[in-house]
């Protein structure tokens, strides 16, 4: 998919949750696009983060976290600032990746005060190693409980090919993945993985025996699992408390902005 088809994919997902009434920061892609894995098929799919109402504070009511449907198989994933800054905290790479993604729009309202955000990108990317390398492994062993279950929406696949390539193609990412972040890469680089080409081979053009794959899937996740043990062994927990402060200002500063427009409208 060409580069700006991507772009406007996702500028329709914003002008969709504008139409809505959602009060958008920003909407930013996540998925294959961003590690160079896409292909003619992929699916645009999103994050958005959106603000909360003065009477959403006042009155204590649950933080939005919902996904909807833009329609064509396409999906976003709509979380309230404070829930969305939850998960940049615990390192999620689904989440923190949006930080580093080109295909983005911006709230021009907010666009300078959530600057910091993308300029300390790779701080946050590194707010505490242990939840990262923690989440990549949990997230392997997913991938892995996933590889033969009969989901409705992979069903056809676990027919077919007696597992979910793709799920094998993300466990192997994933290897390739905390490796490098423990070496001390730059996050901007690791998300796009070494052996795309085989990843991209396996997830279109699969051709792999089943219990080949399910021990590939297996021998990997413990490899994992393995690594992550050694590495939080030989390494002391690191919280960079730079990124936290700046993830705590840029959420208190968008939201104080945004109460203070609404109460000025409402006056």
């Amino acid at each position: 998919m060409f580069k700006q088809e991507v772009q406007n994919q996702i500028q329709q997902h914003y002008d969709k949750l504008i139409s809505l009434g959602y009060n958008v920061v920003g909407v930013f892609l996540y998925g294959s696009q961003n590690y160079e894995l896409d292909y003619s098929g992929s699916d645009v799919d999103s994050k958005a983060i959106i603000l909360p109402t003065l009477n959403d504070i006042v009155f204590n009511r649950q933080p939005v976290s919902t996904t909807l449907d833009m329609g064509n198989g396409c999906l976003c994933d709509v979380k309230d600032i404070r829930k969305m800054f939850e998960c940049f905290k615990k390192q999620n790479i689904n989440f923190v990746e949006l930080l580093f993604t080109q295909y983005y729009i911006l709230n021009p309202i907010y666009e300078e005060l959530f600057a910091p955000m993308l300029d300390n990108a790779e701080k946050i990317a590194r707010y505490n190693n242990y939840a990262s390398v923690n989440c990549m492994c949990g997230m392997a062993f997913e991938k892995y409980k996933a590889l033969t279950y009969p989901y409705p929406s992979i069903v056809d696949k676990i027919e077919k090919y007696g597992c979910d390539p793709k799920q094998l193609h993300h466990i192997l990412r994933l290897k390739d993945f905390i490796e490098r972040y423990c070496n001390g890469e730059s996050y901007r680089t690791i998300l796009i993985p070494k052996n795309k080409d085989m990843l991209l081979d396996i997830k279109s053009n699969y051709h792999y025996e089943l219990e080949y794959s399910k021990n590939l899937a297996k021998e990997t996740c413990e490899w994992i699992k393995q690594y992550k043990q050694e590495y939080m062994e030989n390494n002391p927990l690191e919280i960079n408390t730079e990124a936290k402060d700046v993830m705590e200002k840029v959420m208190t500063n968008l939201i104080t902005f945004s109460i203070k427009n609404e109460v000025c409208r409402n006056e």
